[in-house]
């Protein structure tokens, strides 16, 4: 499973900026494999981007701003989501993967 990262490399605005920085400084620091996506270099991406992500998760008005994070093709949810799960310290659960704790207990059972 790889946790996709949909991030715009040339947003003008520095909140979508620092809040792209913080969900792959996360990852990288808890050594979670993930990719990230540019939606500013790839249309198709973009545009698989804005079909998947539920109704409910949609701004009324405009397109849904970056970081947009899935596992795989299945959504997890956007940065608020991912903060909350942050503070809730069920980030692993967020993304839908099983908690370090458990990876570990798996491969000494190797």
């Amino acid at each position: 499973m790889v946790i996709k990262v949909y991030v715009a490399s040339s947003s003008g605005s520095v909140a979508v900026k620092k809040q792209q920085q913080a969900v792959v400084g996360f990852l990288e620091a808890n050594r979670i494999n993930f990719q990230e996506v540019d939606i500013t270099m790839l249309e198709e991406q973009r545009l698989w981007m804005y079909r998947n992500i539920p109704k409910e998760k949609k701004p009324e008005k405009g397109n849904p701003m970056p970081p947009q994070i899935f596992n795989e093709d299945q959504y997890c949810g956007d940065y608020e989501d991912f903060f909350q799960s942050k503070e809730n310290n069920t980030v692993f659960a967020f993304l839908g993967l099983n908690s370090p704790a458990s990876v570990t207990t798996h491969i000494q059972d190797l």
